[in-house]
Formats: C-alpha cells, structure tokens, sequence
C-alpha cells in the first residue's frame, strides 16, 4: 500500500509561534532581520573562502560547508513561518511536510557532523601541530563527504518510516514547522518503530557527535594549559569558550527537545527551544567561527579594501585625457602582476580590469 493511500490527511495547519496577533508585525520584523543576517553573514563567508587562496586551508573548507548547511538549515523553516505570520495562511501540504521534515533533519544532522569535524580539526592543530597539514590535507575531504551521506541517510530513514504513517482526523500541529516529534503526536499507527529511529540515529547523529566533541575540547585545553604563555592560554580559552558555548547551545536544546522525558516540556518551551537551534544558532556560527579567525578578517579587510585599491594605484594628477593602462607588480611576488585600465570619470579614478584584491605591497607603474 502507497503512502498516499495509507494517509487521508490532504495537507496539514502549523499554528505557529504562541504569540498575540497584535505582535505579529513586531515578530515578523525580528525573525526578517535574523533571516537576512544568517544568509548574507554566511554567504559572505562563502564568497571569502572562495576568492582568497590564502583560506583555501582545512579549517575553512569546514567553514564553508557549515555556512552553505546553516543557509539551508535557516531557508528550510523560517521563510514558511514568516509567510505564515504575514498571510496568516497556515496550511501547509501532506507532500510538503513530509518534504520540510526531511531537509529539516538532514541540515541539522549535516551540521552537528559538519561542527564535530571543526572541532577535530582543531584538536588535530593543537595537540598534534607537527602532523595537521598530514592528516587533515588528507581526510578533510572524506570527513566532510561522510557528514553529508550520514545525514542524508538518517534523513531519509526518518522521512521513509514517517511517510507509513496514517494520520486521521486531527491535522493542526502546535508548532512552526513540521516537526517530527510532532508528526508522530498527530498519528494514529504505532510508532514504535519511529521512537527507535529517533532514538538510533539520534545516538549516531547528536549524542555521538557532542561526545567527540567534548572529549576533543577536554584534550585541547589540557594541550592549551601546558603552553608557557599566559597571553596564549587567554586567547585560546578565549576562542574555545565561544566554540563550546555555540556547540552547547546548540546541543543542548535538541538533547532537551527529543531525549529528555515530554512531560518535562511544555509545548511553548520546545517551540522557544526550536527557535533556538534552527534561527540563533545559524545567524550566530559566522560571528563565532568567523570573527575570531585572523585569516577570515583579513580577508574581509582585503574585500572592503577593494574599492580603495586604485587610489592606491593611480595619481590622477598625473593623468591626463580619457586613461592610460597601467602596470601593478607584487614587491614579494614578482611574477603576479596585473595589468588595469585607469580613467578620470566624475572625478573620481576608476578601473577596467580583473577582479582582485589590493595589498599594499602591491606598485604601480604609471
């Protein structure tokens, strides 16, 4: 028997936030303004990673991954709630929850395993620095090309079971999206099974994950005690606590959701702790990942620089008519050099050439 047969259930109502109407709008803002940083922080990570050879490194490959999963992750949830919130349409189709609860598993898992391996990634440059370039030039890549099948496969063993369900009468889900811990409230099988896949793959995807994790930063800072300079201890329990307070926060609410006893929850709370690990915690990685990674500022430097290099490369009291094509040589790399188009436009020096980033060890001839 098809799913479609075993399920009479045409399409599903997500009652969304327990908030007033009368703050909707206020809401509705909120939930914009952290949508619009998760995308646009994340995507320029991604654009960093991309353009600058000097991030083309381990740690930043993760980087990269963990901001595609985290735009992925937020666009899964948030964009339906907010359209939700501001048509106060509220339906949503039996294909289309059974679509946002897969890819709503899949990103999450993708990105516990895509954490763990940043955070392996880091004991490996701590503890064994001597040996990094070795073992993450060769794994990383098998590293994150697993996180992505693991997840995709707990995924679809959650999204095929779920799909075997019949659900009746009631349809309404207490939630803002369609949860499965919720989905399986609303059916009328048995869903036995259903609570062992949680519970199996949830070992594999959350706890197992959060334990390499932990043990991976206990062995780090005991590496990081021994170093002799108290500057460096500070720095680097600096950076760490902020690592482990996003991994905590992030793990924690889904421990609290979908392994602790329900009757310890209230249906608000696990909405509260939801919005928590699928809207905070992206809009939160590129600021505590990022920010204190000395390669990703300075590439960020070097890109808002950018619009500020041909001061640096012209004169225009030296111009004179439309332009003339100038030469820029690196003063450490000589063989990269470049040629740019300079011509006075408003007033103002301007260029036609390749995209590129300015150095201030770069010189231009005239």
């Amino acid at each position: 028997m098809s799913p479609e047969n075993q399920s009479s259930v045409s399409e599903f109502l997500l009652l969304g936030l327990p908030i007033q109407p009368e703050q909707q709008a206020v809401f509705f803002t909120l939930f914009l303004g952290m949508y619009l940083t998760t995308v646009l922080g994340n995507l320029l990570i991604i654009l960093l990673i991309r353009l600058d050879s000097h991030l083309h490194n381990p740690v930043c490959f993760f980087l990269s991954h963990l901001a595609l999963t985290d735009v992925y992750f937020s666009s899964v949830t948030v964009p339906k709630m907010m359209m939700n919130m501001q048509t106060q349409h509220l339906a949503i189709f039996y294909k289309g929850c059974i679509s946002q609860t897969y890819f709503f598993i899949f990103f999450a898992d993708l990105d516990s395993f895509l954490i763990t391996s940043m955070a392996y990634d880091r004991y490996v440059a701590i503890c064994h620095p001597l040996h990094y370039a070795i073992i993450l030039g060769q794994s990383q890549h098998e590293l994150v090309a697993g996180s992505w099948v693991i997840a995709c496969a707990c995924a679809l063993l959650h999204t095929l079971l779920l799909a075997w369900l019949s659900f009746c009468a009631d349809h309404i889900i207490p939630h803002f999206f369609c949860d499965l811990g919720a989905l399986l409230k609303l059916s009328c099988s048995d869903t036995s099974l259903n609570q062992l896949a949680i519970f199996t793959a949830g070992l594999t995807a959350i706890m197992l994950p959060f334990l390499c994790i932990l043990v991976s930063y206990g062995h780090t800072a005991v590496t990081i005690l021994q170093i002799p300079s108290t500057n460096g201890i500070c720095k680097a329990l600096s950076t760490g606590g902020s690592h482990l307070s996003a991994v905590t926060l992030y793990y924690g609410t889904i421990i609290g959701l979908y392994f602790l006893p329900p009757s310890s929850n209230t249906n608000d709370k696990n909405i509260i702790a939801s919005v928590i690990y699928t809207v905070v915690t992206p809009m939160l990685n590129p600021f505590i990942y990022s920010l204190r990674n000395k390669d990703i500022k300075g590439a960020l430097r070097k890109l808002l620089s950018r619009s500020g290099a041909v001061a640096h490369a012209c004169n225009l009291s030296t111009l004179g008519g439309r332009g003339r094509w100038i030469t820029c040589r690196h003063t450490r790399e000589s063989a990269f050099s470049f040629p740019i188009f300079v011509h006075l436009k408003r007033n103002e020096c301007a260029y036609e050439g390749p995209l590129f980033y300015w150095d201030p060890l770069y010189e231009c001839e005239v």
